[in-house]
């Protein structure tokens, strides 16, 4: 009982520290909170069970190597904001860059429609699984509904009013994530002192191991967020925001893992999308809430924001043939689809590869923008490396089994 309410000081003192005006309204930190709060949102939920159960001890390790390939990735685009948007559009560096930069765009348009689905299928099973419908079927058919709201409203009237909440649900999904680490941390204490860490056998090895690590990419992904707040911020600003942001969400990452790894046994963990709740049943009643209560509020905040973005991108780059509305349609009837023919992690898979085409597309872009600027063979030879690099991961990247 004294551990709970450790736990929900710690969260509602986060939660009250967030909410002050000066916080809320800190410039850098408001262009930090959007890419953060992409970072950071589902893959939080799915990546503990996940590593893990396939890891094992080695878990952390893999973390900090899924956190360096966004890094790397994150710097491209990092060069890519400095270089100028405009001057791409512009043909400043050629037509090779306008070209690269529209498939990006598509890709990203549509990479938005299958994380929009992932995001709502997690919902869907994080809703229902501290009630007696927590079966497969049921969530589905909430995840389907939620997808029909979501079409109907930015119909009607667009998500203005839904986008309002972005910054509430991003305070409260920060807030429960610091109660989780004040919990894990107790745990974890608790363990070490009674000689009861455990390094638990990795299920997966050699090029399986390697390949499920591809599949994890979308799991850390959302810093390239930062480089479409264009109309809210400068280039310095956003390239500030997204290296804080990487920075944040890494040591919060590896923090996570870090505990987690090494406190449960093989039989009280599971695979499953909902698994993690169960793991932090053990850790304190109290976490099991928290944690459907942040995944409600960021899984449905960030639904909306990527149903937004696609559904502008959409209408941007087929200027104006496709409206928002039919972008909107379009991408509930992929998310139904995917909804009934998958099951999250295969969803995961897809929206990983999508995610590691656009990052290779803007690996692309940033070696033809290097090469007119001659910043060097060495940058360029590593930007086109990292172009290869996003193509082996959308090609071999696998879903958990």
């Amino acid at each position: 009982m004294k551990f709970d309410l450790i736990i929900a000081l710690a969260t509602v003192s986060v939660a009250i520290v967030l909410s002050m005006r000066s916080v809320a309204r800190f410039a850098l930190w408001r262009a930090v909170v959007t890419p953060l709060a992409s970072i950071i949102g589902s893959g939080f939920l799915l990546l503990g069970p996940i590593l893990n159960t396939g890891y094992g001890g080695y878990a952390p390790l893999i973390m900090l190597v899924l956190c360096l390939a966004a890094f790397l990735f994150g710097g491209v685009i990092r060069f890519n904001i400095a270089a100028g948007e405009k001057s791409v559009q512009n043909g400043d560096y050629g037509r090779a860059a306008i070209r690269i930069e529209t498939i990006a765009s598509w890709t990203l348009a549509f990479a938005y429609i299958i994380s929009v689905s992932y995001y709502l299928n997690l919902l869907g099973a994080f809703a229902l699984s501290l009630t007696p419908f927590n079966s497969g079927f049921d969530a589905k058919l909430l995840t389907t509904g939620v997808f029909i709201i979501i079409v109907l409203v930015g119909w009607s009237r667009g998500f203005k009013s839904l986008e309002k909440m972005e910054y509430v649900s991003v305070s409260l999904k920060l807030a429960i994530i610091a109660g989780l680490l004040v919990g894990l941390m107790g745990h974890f204490g608790h363990q070490a002192l009674n000689d009861g860490l455990i390094f638990n056998p990795q299920k997966v090895s050699g090029w399986s191991a390697i390949t499920l690590a591809f599949g994890l990419l979308i799991t850390v992904q959302g810093f390239e967020t930062s480089r479409y707040l264009g109309s809210e911020y400068d280039a310095k600003t956003r390239i500030k925001s997204m290296r804080l942001a990487q920075w944040l969400s890494t040591a919060i990452y590896l923090v996570y893992i870090l505990l987690i790894s090494y406190v449960f046994r093989p039989d009280q963990m599971s695979s499953s999308e909902t698994g993690i709740i169960n793991m932090m049943q053990i850790v304190a009643p109290i976490l099991p809430f928290l944690l459907v209560a942040a995944a409600l509020a960021s899984q449905f905040s960030a639904a909306v924001a990527d149903t937004s973005g696609s559904g502008g991108l959409f209408s941007e780059l087929s200027r104006n043939r496709i409206s928002e509305r039919h972008a909107y349609l379009l991408l509930a009837i992929i998310g139904i689809a995917l909804t009934w023919s998958a099951d999250i992690y295969a969803i995961v898979s897809y929206a990983s590869r999508c995610f590691a085409i656009y990052y290779g597309l803007q690996a692309a872009l940033g070696a033809v923008i290097a090469t007119k600027r001659d910043a060097g063979g060495l940058r360029v030879g590593f930007y086109a490396a990292l172009a290869v690099f996003g193509a082996i991961i959308a090609i071999f990247g696998q879903p958990v089994e």
